[in-house]
């Protein structure tokens, strides 16, 4: 007899968010790599990182770049290229500023591109507004663009 089963490194009794650990899929008989069945959306990708970012998981947040990301400040001033630089500027800051929260405002998705308004705390005594662009190719955020 055939049974359709998941195989996860994560105890699904001891962790509710289990189904991210989900490796392979044994359906009909086949067994399916898991992340062959569906790709992160674009509002995915900006979610994750944004749920990173107020971690400070610098290796999270940096899972759902390119490696050759390009980071721009609005309209076309490229700031960082390629994600050790967004290693090394965001892991100083992960570990400086130790009360960093980014609050999404607002969300816009227009197909492969992710809008969000934001609000950030954590730099001085006030929240500043902020946009964020992000634009993804082939499955990772290959640009970002801030506007502040």
């Amino acid at each position: 007899m055939q049974a359709d089963l998941v195989i996860t490194h994560i105890d699904p009794l001891a962790e509710i968010n289990f189904v991210d650990g989900i490796e392979y899929t044994i359906s009909s008989g086949n067994l399916i790599k898991t992340d062959t069945l569906l790709s992160d959306s674009p509002e995915m990708l900006a979610q994750k990182q944004l749920n990173a970012y107020n971690a400070r998981d610098i290796e999270a947040f940096l899972e759902p770049y390119a490696e050759d990301v390009k980071v721009y400040e609005f309209p076309n001033k490229l700031t960082m290229e390629g994600k050790e630089a967004m290693r090394k500027a965001y892991s100083g800051m992960f570990e400086k500023v130790t009360n960093l929260h980014c609050e999404l405002v607002n969300r816009i998705v227009q197909g492969n591109t992710v809008i969000d308004q934001e609000s950030v705390t954590g730099f001085g005594e006030d929240k500043f507004e902020a946009i964020a662009v992000y634009k993804v190719k082939d499955g990772k955020i290959a640009e970002v663009y801030f506007l502040r």
